[in-house]
């Protein structure tokens, strides 16, 4: 196991590596193998960015994201121009239902959903889409979960067959519990890529409105 010391140096060589990302702004700061990255930057697909590569670093169980989001307002579009280019994102993008989803823009590139979709990766999905829009502050996700009603043998039998696809560790170790429309995840995974493999089968699984993750990572 690491040091939190040797962390946090892997973690600021990661963020410098990354040409995606300006690191210049970000503080990292490790505590009993808990990272915190403070700082500002310009939009929310930035701070998403950094936030991923944090994880990509291995070690990273635990991390705390508070990165402000501080718009350059010399080059910010008006919220009617963000808008349109939400509207757009939306419906070039296969993977969400962009008639049954609803934004409106305010304050100056708040952007908040509403409507419904099928699964809770069709909602992420839509974040997603247009965090990465010229302008877009925040994303403020109110789309619900309207899939249909599955019972809790079929729920988990689904999902744990998605497990096996994607090759994700022995099943052993990985519990999937159903409680109504409520995955519980618990059980212990190698790395936050790992976790992603399961969490994500759970999103990507009709009937499935809320998780309720416990894994931990190492």
């Amino acid at each position: 196991m690491k040091t939190d010391a040797a962390l946090k140096s892997d973690v600021i060589h990661e963020l410098a590596w990354d040409t995606t990302i300006d690191s210049t702004a970000i503080g990292v700061a490790v505590h009993h193998g808990v990272v915190t990255l403070t700082g500002t930057v310009a939009s929310w697909a930035q701070k998403h960015a950094i936030e991923e590569a944090t994880c990509r670093v291995a070690g990273v169980r635990d991390l705390a994201n508070d990165i402000e989001i501080k718009a350059c307002w010399s080059t910010t579009h008006t919220d009617a121009e963000i808008a349109e280019a939400v509207r757009n994102a939306l419906a070039w993008d296969r993977l969400v239902p962009d008639q049954q989803i609803r934004s409106v823009v305010a304050d100056m590139g708040t952007v908040t959903l509403s409507g419904t979709v099928r699964t809770l990766a069709e909602r992420d999905e839509a974040e997603r889409a247009i965090r990465s829009l010229d302008g877009v502050r925040c994303v403020v996700n109110h789309l619900a979960v309207e899939g249909p009603q599955v019972a809790a043998e079929s729920l988990r039998t689904t999902i744990t067959e998605a497990l096996a696809r994607r090759a994700v560790r022995e099943g052993a170790h990985i519990a999937v519990a159903v409680d109504g429309d409520t995955v519980v995840i618990t059980g212990n995974v190698a790395s936050w890529t790992e976790r992603r493999a399961v969490v994500g089968a759970a999103r990507g699984t009709p009937g499935v409105r809320r998780i309720d993750d416990r894994l931990r990572v190492g």
